[in-house]
């Protein structure tokens, strides 16, 4: 059952809900929480967590000795942008 979220804040569309992955920086680490049923904008895309989803990735992140997978994440870094002459 899908929880019935409010109009966007943002800008007032209509929010459904999703299961989808959400990246978390934790201790200079990032990880990936699968699933994560999220609140997504139908018109802007704006996404929302309800609180008690985000308390049970906390205590699954406090809880969990270790990921049942890894994955690869390339990084890149922009060079500074030359700033326009006015």
């Amino acid at each position: 059952m899908n929880y019935a979220y409010a109009d966007c804040f943002f800008c007032g569309g209509n929010v459904k809900e999703s299961k989808m992955p959400r990246d978390v920086w934790r201790n200079g680490r990032l990880l990936v929480i699968e699933d994560v049923p999220t609140g997504v904008c139908c018109q802007c895309g704006e996404k929302y967590v309800r609180p008690e989803v985000a308390k049970a990735i906390d205590h699954l992140l406090e809880t969990t000795q270790s990921a049942p997978r890894t994955i690869k994440v390339d990084v890149y870094a922009l060079p500074e942008l030359e700033k326009d002459a006015a």
